[in-house]
Parts: C-alpha cells; sequence; structure tokens
C-alpha cells in the first residue's frame, strides 16, 4: 500500500487511484489531494489572489505529464483552468473577486453553455437550469455556469453547495473525470456574482483547446509507457518463432511509428500552447490553429492503434492499462475543441474567403 506523503509524486499517486477512481466514475480523494498541494488547482488562480496564473505552454506540458498517470485527472486539471479563467475575465474588478478566490487552490468546474434560464429580482438573479457534463463537479468548489436572463447571455459564478449533483455520467472512457449534471432549483445568485457574458478572445478558445489536448497527449504518453514496458519483457509475438517483441522488425516500426505520431502531437500541442501565449494573435488564424489542434488528436488515436496492433487481443484485458488509456483518449478526443471535421469545415470557409 502506498504512503500518500510528499516523498512519493503526484505521479505515483494518480496511476495508483486510477483504477479506483474509474470504478467510482468520480476522482479519488487523494488524487485531489496530491492536485491541490502540487499546486495544479492554483494553474489559474490570477496572481493577486495567490495563484500562478501560469503561461500557456506551461500548463500544457504539466497537463501532459498528470496525463500520462491518468489522463481523467489531467482532465479536471485543465477543466479546473478553463472555469477559473472565465471566472476571473468575467469579473475583473467585481467584489464578488475577493471571495471567488478566496481559496486559490480551490477547485472549480463550469459550463460555458448556457443551461437555463434567470430571471432578475432585487437581490439578485434567481437561476433555474440544468447544465450536463460538468467534469469535477461533485469536488468542486465553485460552478463557472452561462445562462441566459431575459434573452441575454450572462456568466454566474455559484458555490456547488447551492445546487444539485445528479450523476449522468455513464461513459467507456474518462470516467474518473466525474463529469455528472448540475442543476439549479430557484437558486438566488447575488448581483455581484453575475455579469454579461464577455467576449472571449482567440488566444481564450485556444487555451480552453489546450487544456483538452493536454489529457490526450498525456494519455497517449502513458500508453506508450506501457508499451514500452511489454517491449522490455519477456512477451514475444504469440505463434512466432521470435523469443521478443523487439525481435520483429514490423513491432519495432509500429513502435517506431507510434512513437513519431506521439511526439509530433505534443510538438503541435505546444505550438499552439505558444501561440496562445502570444498577445498580438488575430483571428484570422483560429482556423489554421484549430487544424493544428485536432490534427494533434488524430495523431494521439492513431498512434494508440499502432500500440494495440502490437499488444493484441491482451491489450484490452481490463487489468492492461492500455485499454484505460485507448478509453479515455478515445472519448477526450472527441471533445469539441478537438473537432476535425468541424475544423476542415473552418478552415476550408476561411481559404475560399481569401481568394
Amino acid at each position: 500500500m502506498i504512503d500518500y506523503s510528499l516523498e512519493h509524486t503526484t505521479s505515483d499517486i494518480l496511476t495508483s487511484q486510477a483504477e479506483k477512481a474509474e470504478a467510482a466514475d468520480r476522482p479519488a480523494p487523494e488524487s485531489l489531494q496530491a492536485l491541490r498541494r502540487d499546486g495544479i488547482f492554483a494553474l489559474r488562480t490570477p496572481r493577486e489572489h495567490g495563484g500562478t496564473w501560469a503561461d500557456v505552454e506551461s500548463m500544457a506540458r504539466r497537463f501532459t505529464e498528470l496525463g500520462r498517470a491518468c489522463p481523467s485527472m489531467a482532465w479536471i486539471a485543465g477543466t479546473c483552468v478553463t472555469a477559473k479563467d472565465m471566472a476571473a475575465r468575467s469579473f475583473p474588478a467585481a467584489a464578488a473577486r475577493e471571495a471567488i478566490f478566496a481559496d486559490p487552490d480551490a477547485l472549480f468546474c463550469g459550463s460555458g453553455v448556457p443551461g437555463g434560464p434567470g430571471r432578475r429580482v432585487s437581490e439578485g438573479v434567481r437561476v433555474s437550469g440544468r447544465w450536463p457534463n460538468v467534469s469535477g463537479c461533485e469536488d468542486a468548489a465553485w460552478a463557472s455556469l452561462a445562462l441566459t436572463v431575459e434573452g441575454t447571455p450572462v456568466f454566474a459564478v455559484i458555490p456547488v453547495s447551492e445546487l444539485t449533483v445528479e450523476r449522468t455520467w455513464r461513459m467507456a472512457g474518462m470516467r474518473a473525470t466525474g463529469s455528472h449534471s448540475l442543476i439549479a432549483e430557484d437558486v438566488l445568485v447575488p448581483t455581484a456574482f453575475v455579469t454579461p457574458a464577455p467576449a472571449f478572445t482567440v488566444a481564450d478558445v485556444l487555451l480552453y483547446a489546450v487544456t483538452a489536448l493536454g489529457a490526450v497527449v498525456g494519455a497517449a504518453k502513458g500508453a506508450l509507457d506501457a508499451t514500452g514496458a511489454m517491449f522490455a519483457s519477456d512477451r514475444k509475438p504469440f505463434m512466432t518463432a521470435y523469443s521478443r517483441m523487439g525481435e520483429s522488425s514490423g513491432a519495432r516500426q509500429w513502435l517506431a511509428e507510434a512513437t513519431h505520431l506521439v511526439n509530433r502531437a505534443e510538438r503541435t500541442m505546444l505550438a499552439v500552447a505558444r501561440a496562445a501565449d502570444t498577445a498580438d494573435l488575430s483571428p484570422a488564424e483560429k482556423p489554421r490553429l484549430q487544424m493544428d489542434l485536432a490534427d494533434a488528436g488524430h495523431d494521439c488515436r492513431a498512434a494508440v492503434e499502432r500500440m494495440l496492433d502490437v499488444h493484441g487481443a491482451s491489450g484490452f484485458n481490463m487489468s492492461n492499462v492500455l485499454q484505460r488509456h485507448w478509453r479515455d483518449l478515445s472519448v477526450a478526443s472527441r471533445h469539441p475543441h478537438l473537432n476535425p471535421y468541424l475544423a476542415v469545415e473552418s478552415f476550408g470557409a476561411t481559404l475560399v474567403e481569401r481568394l
């Protein structure tokens, strides 16, 4: 049994808890504690409130390492960054800011899709609505939620304790994210905690996409770790005369191709992250960068398919970590931020407009 003390790395703890968290359909308490202690939940807390407000490239690297151990926990870290970024940008100088960021290491969750209407009252806005797929909602302190008030898009930050969680997340992968539904039933949100929805920049959108892609690239690297361990073992290709996997030129080629694809996806992600850190990023560059993001996700999926080919049916054994990384990656890489056909559609439209 692992002693969850400081000498164990965050990755060690996430790896040891991944199977338990998946079975529970929510993050393991030990994993959340490790992320909090490692400062992960403060990555997008404003510096004046005790956070680091890290640059996008640094966060992409952190999410990748987390995803290598447990893709679901990397996803939780990424959605916390997104929710905090939306809150910070929506309330740049509001009285609510002190309360929202009182604990710089608090876990945030949220949804940018309007989930219901609000009606104005003298004390603020009364909210009723439903927001599905809110990652980490059972363990978060605050929820950053989009809604409409009198037909106008607004943004509210609400304590999760005032909302109800309905356990609706039943997926083949990313199960440990606990991306259940949040429900508000006539919840009073004080005026200071409601604001018109801000216009998000291209850099904002890229940040939110990179938080998703970091978990995907991490999952692919974790799959590579499992594949490398298999090559280092005494495992051999079944029904062959080889004594080890590495003796097969075909297996070596599949390993090389998978590694190349994962490395290319990581380079692409980091290039997009550096672009998101650029102050003068223009809207015209968005379609090209979204294509890059979608390509990186596709590279990761293709890489893991090669790894599964090398493993054979044993790669799908529930005791094999490879199958969990495959399932997590397959679900996460299909997030709207990484949607390949919409990226192609947008990029194609941009190219035609330039003719």
